[in-house]
């Protein structure tokens, strides 16, 4: 027979105690995520082809027409590709420093970064 497991006032104490601040958190991260994320690079190939603000709402064509960036409400989302799986259109848009939208097939990245000079570099971060 299963035993009914009987929780005391201290395990429900502990069980909010742990839900707050994984609610906080995920709270704060959300939040200070966002904090200095100002614009988009994209690179193609390796090589920076433009960096475009999150503020200005507008749609870039990348790579010759390959790709299209829209920019919207301080987000970006790749539109439009012409490679086969259309990985990079299904992915979410971003808007958060250091978030990205990769097209492997047409050597496209867009990345969201700040305009304040991260502490980090790229192997701590």
């Amino acid at each position: 027979m299963k035993e009914k497991i009987h929780l005391k006032k201290k395990d429900w104490i502990l069980i909010l105690v742990i839900i707050v601040v994984a609610g906080l958190s995920f709270f704060l991260h959300n939040l200070l995520g966002a904090k200095g994320a100002n614009c988009v690079v994209v690179k193609v190939d390796g090589k920076i082809e433009g960096t475009y603000s999150l503020g200005k709402d507008q749609e870039i064509s990348i790579n010759g027409g390959t790709n299209k960036l829209a920019i919207k409400y301080n987000r970006a989302s790749m539109v439009e590709a012409d490679c086969p799986d259309q990985l990079c259109v299904k992915q979410r848009s971003i808007s958060k420093a250091h978030e990205s939208i990769i097209c492997l097939p047409n050597k496209v990245v867009v990345e969201v970064e700040s305009a304040e000079g991260s502490t980090f570099d790229a192997i701590s971060n």
